[in-house]
């Protein structure tokens, strides 16, 4: 029986399902699958972490430039310009996302970034 169980509540992860659909076919409530879950996962308490889906994002600001050196309409453009830019960094790859960028155009590049060569 705790074969089944285990197999029963893995098949409830399975990517597409429910755990209502799950349930229905075997006989059993949506609760009573849950209540199977929740005991299933506390072994995982004493697992090791697993990596973080997400990278640090880093801030960096840029170094001021000493007064005098450039115009001030020439700050003002640069500083106007470069506002709400993201840079992505991917495998060494720099990308720099302006305002205004498609999104479907930016998620292409970032998928081929990480496309494996």
């Amino acid at each position: 029986m705790p074969e089944e169980k285990a197999r029963i509540v893995a098949e409830s992860y399975d990517a597409g399902e429910t755990v209502s659909a799950v349930a229905r076919r075997h006989a059993l409530s949506p609760q009573q699958l849950f209540a199977w879950r929740r005991s299933a996962r506390v072994p995982l308490a004493n697992a090791p972490a697993p990596e973080p889906l997400f990278v640090p994002a880093v801030v960096a600001a840029q170094e001021p430039e000493p007064a005098g050196k450039r115009a001030r309409s020439t700050r003002k453009r640069k500083a106007a310009r470069e506002a709400g830019v993201i840079e992505l960094e991917i495998d060494g790859v720099a990308m720099r996302v302006g305002r205004g960028a498609d999104a479907r155009t930016v998620a292409a590049v970032i998928r081929a970034l990480k496309a494996p060569s």
